[in-house]
């Protein structure tokens, strides 16, 4: 009996070997949970120092001024300065920029949290996105018991009751006791 003539192919064509291809489209540069983290906590930390940070902030036009309204604002902060002036600088002269307190705020530290890794309306929408995504965990709606009622029903219950009687299921731990 003859050999089939490709069986060296056959053999290196397996059906168990994973893909060596990657996912199709641009790669992610950033981890969206952790966009997201960073979001979170700059989100706390300006909140606590706005009140002394805005005024001069509100008035910077210069990176320099962006570091000097964090060091009169925020004393002591590394966080943020002197490396993320750049990138605070181009988000408060966004046109979109909100002109409420609680809006400056998370505009301002969704926007930084893409570390300049990625644009600050990207970094917004992946923590936008994130958000969302974690909100929309499966639940249950509703739950139903098949019941055998005194009226001569049995099948489901509705809304905890029997359809016909409406005779109410009791939920109570000792039905059986």
């Amino acid at each position: 009996m003859s050999k089939p003539k490709n069986a060296q192919e056959k053999a290196k064509n397996t059906l168990d070997t994973a893909s060596q291809k990657g996912r199709r489209g641009p790669k992610p540069r950033v981890d969206a949970s952790a966009v997201r983290g960073q979001a979170d906590n700059y989100r706390g930390i300006l909140n606590k120092v706005w009140d002394e940070l805005w005024p001069p902030l509100s008035k910077a036009q210069t990176e320099d001024d962006v570091i000097g309204a964090f060091q009169e604002g925020y004393p002591g902060e590394h966080e943020f300065m002197p490396y993320r002036a750049p990138l605070v600088l181009k988000v408060l002269k966004e046109h979109t920029f909100p002109k409420r307190r609680k809006a400056q705020i998370n505009f301002l530290a969704d926007s930084l949290a893409g570390l300049g890794l990625v644009s600050p309306r990207r970094s917004r929408d992946i923590c936008v996105e994130d958000r969302t995504r974690t909100k929309s965990a499966h639940y249950i709606i509703r739950y139903e018991f098949y019941v055998e009622c005194s009226c001569g029903y049995t099948g489901p219950s509705r809304d905890h009751a029997c359809p016909t009687c409406g005779a109410g299921v009791p939920l109570e731990l000792d039905l059986f006791g």
